[in-house]
């Protein structure tokens, strides 16, 4: 998405450097936010919990003909006429790898949002990071972390995340293997074959994968009117418009297009898709995530305002 505002000269090292500066002290602060976050919704996420062999307590239930009489459990038993079973909880540790781009076109922030697209998809990493940690799953992030099965998992990233180099475009994942998750945050503004061309590959690896598209709200409305020049913050490109709001319905056309084909192509694939828009509550991308690894897929919806 091309962004509004001027561009400042710098050499292509000094603009790298700046960059890295501005997303260590972007970091700190999208940790604060994202252990908030996951905090008001960890209470409903369990994970992929279910019965089998393990240490914790996961429910009674009514003793079955043929059942090992040593799983009975005659307290509760006793205190009516059924005799229950205990069921103990079997959790599997889990990969889940994490993405977020962190490309020069996530800085964009217009004056109808509070946070950038970049700050929204970091607090969304970090949260999703926290939360699945809780629940015992490995957290890695390709190219950046090696997965790991800590409670710590998501402090660990945000670190590397700070440590970085600068990268665009999707990572190298040859280091994943099937039978993990993906979860990718971005904006996704190119065609929706560009970036199922670069997406397509994972899923027919039989890596199950979720998307999250953040968006400024000004991409969506395009509230611009009158002369209004146009920054492609990747490319240097500039448009110049003599009455913006000329461009609105043709440019609104555009963008919900590619957000519909790239929705339907990430489904035939047989993975999500949710979009998350910055005035929005970024909790509600973690709730929608959390349907689908759960198996409940949620609604697409971005939600209500925040």
């Amino acid at each position: 998405m091309a962004s509004i505002g001027q561009i400042v000269e710098q050499t292509p090292s000094n603009e790298v450097l700046s960059r890295a500066q501005a997303r260590a002290m972007l970091v700190p602060d999208c940790m604060v936010e994202a252990k908030r976050i996951a905090n008001t919704v960890i209470a409903g996420w369990h994970g992929r919990r279910k019965r089998g062999i393990g240490e914790n307590f996961w429910q009674f239930r009514p003793y079955t003909e043929g059942e090992s009489l040593s799983r009975i459990d005659w307290r509760r038993s006793a205190r009516d006429d059924h005799t229950y079973v205990r069921d103990r909880e079997w959790e599997a540790a889990h990969t889940v790898w994490l993405w977020a781009d962190l490309s020069p076109s996530m800085m964009y922030k217009s004056t109808l949002a509070q946070v950038s697209k970049e700050s929204r998809a970091l607090v969304i990493l970090l949260a999703l990071a926290e939360i699945l940690a809780r629940s015992g799953e490995r957290i890695g992030c390709p190219g950046i972390m090696e997965p790991v099965s800590a409670r710590n998992a998501a402090e660990r990233l945000a670190t590397a995340i700070m440590h970085a180099p600068q990268a665009e475009g999707l990572p190298d994942t040859a280091m994943i293997r099937g039978q993990s998750d993906i979860i990718l945050i971005g904006d996704f503004l190119d065609d929706a074959d560009a970036v199922m061309d670069r997406i397509g590959p994972l899923g027919r690896r039989g890596l199950r994968g979720h998307v999250i598209e953040i968006a400024d709200p000004a991409e969506e409305t395009f509230p611009y009117s009158g002369r209004t020049e146009f920054i492609d913050p990747e490319t240097g490109e500039k448009l110049v418009a003599g009455r913006a709001e000329n461009l609105r319905d043709i440019y609104q056309r555009a963008y919900f297009a590619r957000r519909e084909a790239l929705g339907e192509a990430l489904r035939r694939l047989g993975w999500s898709f949710v979009f998350n828009r910055t005035d929005h509550l970024a909790s509600e991308a973690l709730v929608a995530v959390h349907g689908y690894l759960s198996g409940m897929p949620a609604q697409r919806a971005a939600g209500g305002p925040a």
